[in-house]
């Protein structure tokens, strides 16, 4: 009996193991996706541009119409998760991003275009709260560190993606070059990977009664959750804006090709993704709380003195991504922790408010170059330039509000000996 015991264990422990790895292979993968799906635009959109005809302003609204998605997204795929489980949701999220890759090749309109983009977001929006939630609901011990890795694999997939994605559509298949259309249906349908994954896999977390978790109202009046809205929001939109304008930046400002462009994009975002894997054990140790102002403020610094410096300094925009990349995964981090029983809702609820952040903070990127343009000259380069530098400023001082607001909440929790 004994024997037969042990054996069961060992059965026991295998399969916990198995079930283990496919639930990191899912996040992993999912991660993967998730930076390829959001950086690829780089390289296209200048190319979406001319194809339609669309001026910064223009491309700001459309980029924060995206973001609205987005948001949307986020607003009920907590609600979706409680009904159908993060499996489901997680399928859905990344069968939606495939299927807008399929929309997105077929269209030659502006409207068929933009609907089809907005598809994508909605798709990227679930998929971040799902991988969020199963995130905080398996990593419970090195939270810090296992966060960071995991969204790490977002990092090395932003890094090729802009290159992969310039190759791409300069590729001719049967005497027909891919362009942006082609490129954006061959990266997105490689979702089905983590779609085949997450079928086979089973996620913890679903059968959680409602008696174990705060009421939704009394979370809400929790002022250091409102604290990670604020961090979080200036910090993605720092995050997210560069793969948007970088490439248009250095494009325009300084005449860079577009692979010379990408290359820096792919370097930003390098950069971005070795300091979640190295550095994601260093805020286990010095604090979560700590982490985020100093990694925001590197941010902001380097972004402000690669602006101030000129085309020589140009290589600070990459480095700017060592203290941006660890702002998500450690605010995932400290919420896993404060909040084990309502990670969801608080997760859902941070990241849907940190969404209308990113709505406001592309318009307002785009709305500041055509104001700086106009202020200089519309049709001078020197217009360009100065307008393209101010909106690029923007997203250095998004960076360094983040670290304002961490730096008043780390006061107020050290205060109350309630640091993470």
């Amino acid at each position: 009996m004994r024997i037969w015991g042990i054996f069961g264990v060992e059965q026991h422990l295998k399969k916990h193991k198995r079930i283990y790895a496919m639930q990191l292979a899912t996040i992993f993968l999912g991660f993967i996706i998730f930076g390829i799906s959001e950086n690829i635009k780089g390289p296209a959109i200048p190319r979406i541009q001319f194809d339609f005809m669309l001026n910064e302003a223009q491309l700001g609204t459309l980029l924060s119409l995206n973001a609205l998605g987005y948001l949307l997204a986020c607003s009920f795929t907590a609600f979706l998760t409680r009904i159908w489980g993060i499996k489901i949701v997680s399928i859905t999220a990344f069968g939606a991003m495939l299927l807008s890759g399929v929309c997105i090749y077929f269209s030659h309109s502006y409207p068929l275009f933009a609907s089809s983009y907005f598809l994508m977001y909605i798709g990227n929006g679930m998929l971040e709260i799902a991988l969020a939630i199963l995130g905080a609901r398996i990593f419970v011990k090195n939270t810090g560190m296992m966060m960071n890795l995991s969204h790490g694999f977002y990092g090395l997939s932003s890094t090729v993606a802009p290159l992969m994605a310039t190759g791409l559509m300069s590729v001719t298949v049967f005497g027909h070059t891919l362009d942006w259309r082609g490129m954006y249906l061959i990266m997105l349908s490689l979702s089905i990977l983590p779609i085949i994954l997450a079928w086979r896999s089973s996620f913890p977390g679903d059968d959680l009664s409602q008696e174990e978790r705060v009421p939704f109202k009394q979370l809400m009046r929790d002022p250091v959750l409102w604290f990670m809205v604020l961090i979080l929001s200036f910090g993605v939109v720092s995050e997210l804006a560069v793969g948007g304008w970088l490439v248009n930046f250095l494009e325009k400002a300084y005449q860079w090709d577009t692979v010379a462009a990408s290359g820096l994009l792919s370097a930003f975002f390098l950069c971005f993704a070795l300091a979640r894997i190295v550095l994601g054990p260093v805020t286990d140790k010095i604090g979560f709380n700590l982490s985020l102002i100093i990694f925001s403020a590197f941010s902001a610094i380097c972004t402000f003195l690669a602006i101030w410096g000129g085309e020589k300094f140009a290589f600070l925009f990459a480095a700017a991504g060592i203290g941006i990349a660890m702002i998500y995964p450690t605010v995932m981090a400290f919420i896993a922790k404060r909040y084990p029983n309502e990670s969801d809702t608080a997760i859902t609820f941070t990241v849907t408010l940190m969404g209308i952040g990113c709505v406001i903070g592309n318009y307002m990127i785009g709305g500041i170059i055509e104001l700086v343009k106009q202020l200089y000259g519309a049709d001078t380069q020197i217009g360009l330039i100065r307008g393209l530098q101010a909106g690029y400023g923007f997203i250095g001082l998004c960076a360094a509000i983040c670290a304002v607001f961490s730096f008043i909440l780390y006061v107020r929790l050290k205060q109350r000996k309630e640091l993470i």
